[in-house]
C-alpha cells in the first residue's frame, strides 16, 4: 500500500503473472538499498502490524492495524494537522526533525523482540513500501494515512520554526525528486499487486525483517546526528530568540518613552486636562473584602468618562518578556484612551467625573481669608516639617496613661495646662488647652464595650458599657435624661425644660412663633448647654439641623451620649473665647436651662449669641427667670430684660406650656442698624469697625455687637431661601468677580463642586469602597471646602459635621448658608469630642497639607481616637500621603479595604478593628 499522502484505489487488477513477483521483489530491495543511503528512520512491524509511512514534519508513526480502537483514536486526533497549506504528504523530509523519544504509537506498533528498540521514521522515498493486508486492513489504513499524532503536530510545528528558509526549500526541492520516482513506480506496479496478493504479503514481511536487520546496525549511527541537528538547531533557535527580545524590549522601551511624553505633554494643555487626569487611578491594590468591588467601580465609572480609574501601571521588575507584553497593552490603550480624552476636553470635560478632583487654584487663594489671618491673637503652632521619609510601618503604639482613661480627650484633659491656669472665673479650665506636641497614644476601650446600635433605635437606647456612667441617670433621671434599663442606657426624650418629651416642646416653640416654620425657614440651630441632646435628636423629625455643644463638667458624658445616639454635638463652653462659628449663621440659637449667665460682665456671653445669630433669627430662652417668681429668678429676668433691649432685640413672645409646666421668652435679633443708631445709652458698645466679626480661632470674647449688612449684596442682608431650596443655590452673596476656590468664578466653583461630588458619591462611595450605609450614622467631613460632600449625602439618614480647616480659605459661611453646618478646626491638635464619636471620616487633601506643619502620627492616633469600631476612613490625597497614612493605618491594624492612584493622586479606603494594644504608655 503506497503512503506519502497518495490515496491509492481499492480496486485491483484481476490478471497475475509470475514478473509482477520478480518486480516487487526487486522494488523492495531498491527500497531498502535507498532507505539505507539516506539514513532515515523506519518501522518494520510484525506480521500483525501494517508499516505506513506518515510523511510528517516531525517522527513517522506506526498504527497497528489490528487495533480498530488505536485506529479510531487516530482518527480523532485528525484535529491537530499540519499548518502547510500543501499536502501534509509532501512536506519535506529535511524541514522536521525526528522526537528523541519514541511516540505511544511507535511501541505499540513495535513486535516483542523490538521492544527495547526506539522508534524510527520513515524516510520520503520509502513511500513505495508495502505490505499486503487483507482488504479490511486496507480500508482502515486509508483513513488513517493522513492522520498524525498530537505529539508530531506540535514537534512539527517547534522544528519547522527552527529551519530556515533556505534549508526549506533545498529539503523540499529534494524530496520531492524522490517523491516522483517513487510514485511512478507505485503506479505501474498498482497493476499487478492484486494477482499476488499473499505471495507478496509474505515475501514482503521477510524482506522488511531483513531490511530492518541491516537498518539496526546502523541505528546509533543515525540518533547521533539527530542528536547534533537539534542541538544545532537549538542554539540557532535561541540566538534568534535573544535577538528577537532584545529588539521587542529596546521597542518596548521606546514605546514606554513616547508614551510618557504623550501624557505629559497632555498634562500641561489645560487645566482641565489636569483635573481629568487627575481622577485616573492605577497601582491598585485591594484586600480580600474588596476584591470584587473592583470590577463594578470600573464599570460603574465608565458611564460617566470615569475610564481610567482602575488602569494598572507597568511593573518594571517583571520579567523581559512580560515587560514587552505591557509595552504592547499600554500601547494599545493609549490609542483606545486618546480619543476619548480628546472628546472629553472637547465636550466640556469638567462635568465629567474624570474631574472629580478638582484642582485648587493657587491665584483663588488671594482672594479668600483664612481663619489665620482673621483671627489676630491666633497663636503660631506650625510644626518643623519632618525630614523623616522612611516608612512608618510598624510603628509601636501603646495606651494612653491619663486619668481620662478611655474617655480622653487630650485638649480638654491636659492636666499639666490646667494646674498652670491663673483663673476659672470664666470657665477657662473647660476650655481647649492642647499639649505641646499631640499625643501619640491610643485610647483603650471600655470594658464590654459592643458596637454601637443603629439610627434610628440609638436616640433611644445606647448600650450600657458602650458609655458606662450612671451620674446622669442618678441627677437628671426624675427629668427624664436617661435611665438604666438592663444592659441598655434609654432616653424617653425629655429634658429639664420638656419632661414629656421633646418633640411636644418643638412644636410649642413653633406656636408660640408660627414665622420660625421647622425645617423651612429654621434649618440650623445652636443648641447652648444641651444636656443628652434630646432636643436636636428630635429635631431630625422637623428636617432640622442642631449644633449641640455643653462643656466636659461634672454632668459627665452628656455630649458622649449624645453622639453614641447618633445626635451631632461637641465638647465646648462659653467662657473667655469666642465659639468655633463664623458670624452670622445660625437661625436660632436656643437655651433651655443652659445655666449660662447672660447677663453677667455686661452680657458679654449674650454678645457672643449676638455675633453667631443671623440677623432677624431668633433666641429662644426656657429658664426659670422667664416663668418663676423667686427672687433670684425676679433680678435675672429684670437684667436680661434691659440688656437685650439695649441691645435691640425684640422681645417676641413669652409663652407658658402647660403640659410641662413652663415658659420660653422668644427673642428676635433686628435686620437693620436703625435701633443701634437711636439708643440713648451706648452700652454695650458697636464693635470698632476695624473688629472682624468672623475672626473665631483663639480669639478673646469682646463686649460689643458689630452692626448688621445693609448692603443687599452683603452676607447677612437676607435671609437664605428657605430649605431645602437653599442647599443647591449659589447663596446670594457669592461674587461673580470673586476667584472661587478651583478658580472659577465663585458662582461657578459653587455649582461645579456641588456636581463632583453628586457624582462621586453616588458613582463611587455609595457602592464602590465596600462601606454598608446603613450602620453610617456620624459623618466628619475633615476638610470641606463648599459642603458639596456633605450636600450629596443629603438623602441618607446621616449628618455631616464639616470642618473648615483654619488656615484654609474661609468657606464655612458658605456651608451654613445652604443650610448645613461646621466647625473651625486645626487638626495638628485633638478634636473637641469623645472617643469612639464617629462612623466615617472623610478627608479630601487634606494630610499632604497637614504635614507640611506637623508629623502625621499624632493626626492619625486621633483619627483612631475618634473613629468607632468598624467605623471607615476615606482618604482622597497626593500618592505620597496616601502611601504614609497606608503604613500608619496598617500600624493600627486598621483593614485597607483599597488603595489605588495614579498621577500621583490616589484613594484611600479603611476600617477601624478592635485591636487595642496592651502596653500603657510610661507616665510623664
Amino acid at each position: 500500500m503506497g503512503i506519502g499522502g497518495k490515496s491509492r484505489s481499492s480496486k485491483r487488477s484481476s490478471s497475475a503473472s509470475y514478473a509482477s513477483t520478480i518486480t516487487t521483489v526487486v522494488f523492495v530491495t531498491l527500497c531498502v538499498f535507498g532507505v539505507w543511503m539516506l539514513t532515515s528512520n523506519s518501522v518494520a512491524p510484525p506480521q500483525t502490524t501494517t508499516t505506513r509511512t506518515a510523511i510528517d514534519t516531525n517522527a513517522d508513526n506506526a498504527f497497528s492495524s489490528s487495533n480498530e480502537e488505536q485506529t479510531a483514536k487516530n482518527i480523532n486526533d485528525d484535529k491537530d494537522k499540519a499548518v502547510f497549506e500543501d499536502d501534509p504528504g509532501q512536506l519535506p523530509d529535511d524541514a522536521i526533525k525526528p522526537d528523541d523519544g519514541k511516540s505511544e504509537d511507535d511501541k505499540a506498533s513495535e513486535s516483542d523482540e523490538d521492544k527495547g528498540k526506539e522508534g524510527a521514521a520513515v524516510e520520503e522515498n520509502q513511500q513505495g513500501l508495502q505490505g499486503k493486508e487483507s482488504a479490511e486492513e486496507q480500508e482502515k489504513q486509508k483513513l488513517s494515512e493522513t492522520q498524525i499524532s498530537e505529539e508530531s503536530v506540535l514537534t512539527q510545528n517547534q522544528q519547522a520554526e527552527q529551519t530556515s528558509p533556505k534549508e526549506f526549500e533545498e529539503n523540499k526541492q529534494t524530496i520531492n525528486e524522490e517523491s516522483n520516482k517513487n510514485q511512478e513506480e507505485n503506479s505501474n506496479q498498482d497493476s499487478e499487486e492484486d494477482q499476488s496478493q499473499s505471495v507478496e504479503q509474505k515475501q514482503g514481511n521477510q524482506k522488511s525483517k531483513e531490511w530492518q536487520n541491516q537498518e539496526s546496525g546502523d541505528q546509533q549511527q543515525r540518533e547521533d546526528k539527530q542528536k547534533q541537528d537539534v542541538e544545532s538547531s537549538e542554539e540557532t533557535q535561541e540566538t534568534t530568540n535573544m535577538k528577537t527580545k532584545e529588539d521587542d524590549q529596546e521597542k518596548s522601551k521606546n514605546d514606554i518613552t513616547e508614551l510618557e511624553d504623550e501624557q505629559k505633554a497632555n498634562r500641561q494643555q489645560s487645566q482641565e486636562q489636569q483635573e481629568l487626569q487627575m481622577q485616573g487611578i492605577a497601582n491598585t491594590t485591594f484586600s480580600d473584602e474588596t476584591k470584587d468591588k473592583q470590577k463594578e467601580i470600573l464599570n460603574t465609572n465608565q458611564t460617566d468618562t470615569y475610564q481610567n480609574l482602575l488602569k494598572t501601571s507597568t511593573n518594571q521588575e517583571t520579567t523581559e518578556k512580560d515587560t514587552q507584553s505591557e509595552a504592547q497593552n499600554r500601547e494599545t490603550q493609549q490609542q483606545q484612551d486618546s480619543p476619548k480624552e480628546e472628546n472629553s476636553n472637547d465636550a466640556n470635560s469638567e462635568e465629567s467625573l474624570g474631574s472629580s478632583i478638582p484642582k485648587e487654584s493657587s491665584e483663588s487663594k488671594k482672594s479668600w481669608k483664612t481663619q489665620k489671618t482673621q483671627s489676630e491673637n491666633e497663636k503660631e503652632r506650625r510644626k518643623d516639617e519632618s525630614n523623616d521619609k522612611a516608612s512608618i510601618y510598624g510603628y509601636t503604639w501603646q495606651l494612653c496613661n491619663v486619668t481620662a482613661g478611655h474617655d480622653y480627650i487630650p485638649c480638654l484633659d491636659n492636666e499639666k495646662a490646667l494646674k498652670k491656669l491663673h483663673s476659672t472665673k470664666h470657665f477657662e479650665h473647660r476650655e481647649r488647652h492642647c499639649p505641646e506636641e499631640g499625643p501619640t497614644c491610643l485610647v483603650p476601650l471600655p470594658e464590654g464595650y459592643k458596637r454601637p446600635i443603629t439610627w434610628p433605635q440609638s436616640r433611644d437606647k445606647i448600650w450600657y458599657h458602650n458609655v458606662p456612667h450612671t451620674k446622669l441617670v442618678q441627677v437628671k433621671g426624675h427629668q427624664n435624661w436617661v435611665k438604666v434599663s438592663g444592659e441598655f442606657l434609654t432616653f424617653p426624650g425629655g429634658g429639664t425644660q420638656f419632661i414629656h418629651g421633646a418633640l411636644h416642646y418643638i412644636d410649642f416653640v413653633q406656636q408660640s412663633v408660627p414665622d420660625i416654620k421647622w425645617g423651612k425657614h429654621t434649618r440650623v440651630v445652636l443648641d447652648v448647654g444641651c444636656g443628652v441632646a434630646s432636643f436636636g435628636g428630635f429635631l431630625f423629625e422637623r428636617d432640622v439641623l442642631a449644633m449641640s455643644f455643653a462643656p466636659k463638667d461634672e454632668h459627665e458624658a452628656q455630649v458622649q451620649f449624645a453622639l453614641e445616639r447618633g445626635i451631632p454635638a461637641i465638647s465646648a463652653v462659653m467662657g473667655s473665647q469666642r465659639l468655633p462659628f463664623p458670624s452670622r449663621v445660625f437661625d436660632i440659637v436656643h437655651c433651655a436651662r443652659c445655666r449660662v449667665p447672660w447677663h453677667a460682665e455686661g452680657g458679654l456671653l449674650l454678645l457672643e449669641l449676638n455675633r453667631v445669630l443671623r440677623p432677624g433669627g431668633y433666641f429662644v430662652w426656657s429658664a426659670t427667670p422667664v416663668y418663676q417668681k423667686l427672687q433670684e429668678d425676679v433680678e435675672i429676668w429684670k437684667a436680661m430684660s434691659s440688656l437685650t433691649e439695649s441691645m435691640c432685640w425684640e422681645l417676641v413672645t413669652i409663652k407658658k406650656d402647660k403640659l410641662n409646666s413652663i415658659g420660653a421668652a422668644i427673642f428676635r435679633k433686628p435686620t437693620s442698624n436703625e435701633c443701634y443708631d437711636k439708643r440713648q445709652d451706648s452700652s454695650p458698645p458697636m464693635c470698632k469697625n476695624s473688629d472682624d466679626p468672623n475672626a473665631a480661632w483663639h480669639v478673646p470674647l469682646q463686649a460689643c455687637m458689630h452692626r448688621v449688612p445693609v448692603n443687599q449684596a452683603e452676607r447677612g442682608a437676607r435671609w437664605p431661601a428657605d430649605w431645602p431650596g437653599r442647599l443647591h443655590k449659589a447663596p446670594y452673596w457669592l461674587n461673580s468677580s470673586q476667584m472661587g476656590i478651583y478658580g472659577k468664578p465663585a458662582p461657578q466653583d459653587f455649582v461645579k463642586d456641588y456636581d463632583h461630588w453628586k457624582r462621586v458619591v453616588s458613582k463611587l462611595y455609595m457602592s464602590g469602597l465596600g462601606i454598608s450605609w446603613s450602620n453610617v450614622r456620624n459623618v466628619m467631613d475633615m476638610r470641606a471646602v463648599y459642603g458639596g460632600f456633605a450636600a450629596a449625602l443629603k438623602d441618607i439618614k446621616v449628618w455631616v459635621l464639616n470642618v473648615v480647616n483654619f488656615d484654609s480659605p474661609d468657606t464655612l459661611p458658605i456651608i451654613y448658608e445652604r443650610g448645613l453646618f461646621g466647625i473651625y478646626h486645626d487638626w495638628c491638635e485633638s478634636f473637641s469630642t469623645y472617643p469612639r464619636s464617629y462612623d466615617l471620616l472623610h478627608a479630601d487633601h487634606l494630610f499632604s497639607t497637614l504635614k507640611k506643619r506637623c508629623q502625621l502620627e499624632p493626626v492619625m492616633a486621633e483619627v483612631d481616637r475618634i473613629v468607632r469600631p468598624g467605623g471607615k476612613l476615606i482618604v482622597r490625597d497626593e500618592s505620597n500621603a496616601i502611601g504614609e497614612v497606608e503604613n500608619l493605618l496598617k500600624s493600627l491594624h486598621w483593614e485597607v479595604h483599597l488603595t489605588f492612584s495614579k498621577d500621583q493622586e490616589g484613594i484611600l479606603s479603611a476600617q477601624k478593628g478592635d485591636w487595642r494594644p496592651t502596653i500603657y504608655q510610661a507616665s510623664s
